[in-house]
């Protein structure tokens, strides 16, 4: 994967006000755990993080969103693959989706109150 998001323009131009604030290892180890799901149901991402042998010079918190999107799509094209017809997967889609990324946020919203 070389698509890195890099056509939104330069990466830290637009600061991390609205990111969760992590360190550089614990956004690395997120970017592994995308990096092995994709990895699991998708075509093969190349090992780029920074430090590891083929280091391609960007933040594991780009590469977090970068293989977030990844995997996502390869998320949505299994999805149209394994649906007996559009209805379904219309609702797995949207709104099985929308649910289960609600439950998340509240999940993470209740995180950070406590």
């Amino acid at each position: 994967m070389h698509d890195h998001g890099d056509d939104f323009g330069p990466w830290g131009t637009d600061g991390n006000a609205s990111a969760v604030q992590r360190t550089e290892e614990e956004w690395a180890v997120i970017a592994r755990y995308i990096r092995h799901a994709a990895n699991k149901v998708g075509p093969d991402l190349p090992l780029c993080l920074p430090g590891e042998p083929q280091a391609c010079g960007r933040t594991a918190q780009q590469h977090v969103l970068a293989w977030s999107a990844h995997l996502k799509a390869v998320a949505h094209h299994l999805i149209e693959q394994a649906t007996p017809s559009q209805e379904r997967g219309a609702h797995a889609a949207g709104t099985l989706y929308q649910r289960r990324l609600g439950e998340l946020r509240d999940q993470s919203t209740r995180a950070h109150v406590q």
